[in-house]
């Protein structure tokens, strides 16, 4: 598929994320309203925080290792799944039904949450059974789409990554932004305005200050 423009003639938006993640999950539904207002079509990928951390677990504090090593793989994997199985364009619908339960409404990244997730889109209740294989049958494919993405920025960061078409037809990528909430509106617009202009800059890398808040879902 075109880097520089989607068959609807769109300036394609591709974004990487890990279903466990609030603050993807608030950068994603950011991305949406800037589909209302700008000229872009998101397409959906799957990078994993089990997967980026796994090599350095014992660095972790302990609370964090055992998300990861307990929660995080469960939903990751039963999307990978339904993407496998039923391919990409499932992808958009199963992370707003998944995140809205897992994070909006509170539920966690539970079984039930999941299950519940896909019966929301009408997908098929036996994709809950991958939530739990060690040996994982998508395991290449969801550690491709996690290297496309993490590649595009580098070990350094986590979820989301988001890729645009630079001037060039290149891709530009970056981590982020992180925000809470999420702009809605010519907010969410003006913010994605700015954050191509920076990140376009050749030899950009980071704005940053300490975050004061968790995130807050109250407008989603």
């Amino acid at each position: 598929m075109s880097k520089t423009a989607t068959p609807s003639g769109k300036t394609p938006v591709d974004f990487w994320f890990d279903p466990l993640c609030p603050w993807a999950w608030m950068t994603s539904r950011w991305v949406l309203e800037v589909e209302k207002v700008r000229d872009i079509e998101v397409r959906w990928h799957l990078m994993s925080l089990a997967v980026l951390n796994e090599d350095r677990l014992d660095e972790l504090p302990e609370e964090y290792r055992e998300l990861l090593e307990t929660k995080a793989w469960p939903p990751v994997r039963v999307v990978t799944a339904a993407w496998q199985k039923h391919g990409a364009d499932v992808l958009g619908p199963l992370y707003t039904a998944l995140g809205t339960r897992i994070h909006n409404n509170g539920e966690g990244p539970t079984l039930e949450a999941i299950a519940g997730a896909l019966a929301d889109v009408g997908l098929p209740a036996d994709l809950i059974d991958h939530a739990g294989q060690d040996d994982f049958e998508f395991d290449a494919e969801l550690r491709a789409s996690h290297k496309e993405g993490i590649e595009k920025v580098g070990q350094d960061v986590g979820t989301p990554v988001i890729a645009v078409p630079g001037p060039d037809g290149e891709q530009i990528a970056f981590f982020g932004p992180v925000v809470t909430p999420a702009p809605q509106g010519e907010e969410a617009a003006r913010l994605w305005d700015g954050t191509l202009a920076v990140a376009s800059v050749p030899g950009f890398y980071e704005i940053k200050r300490s975050r004061t808040k968790g995130p807050d879902f109250s407008n989603l």
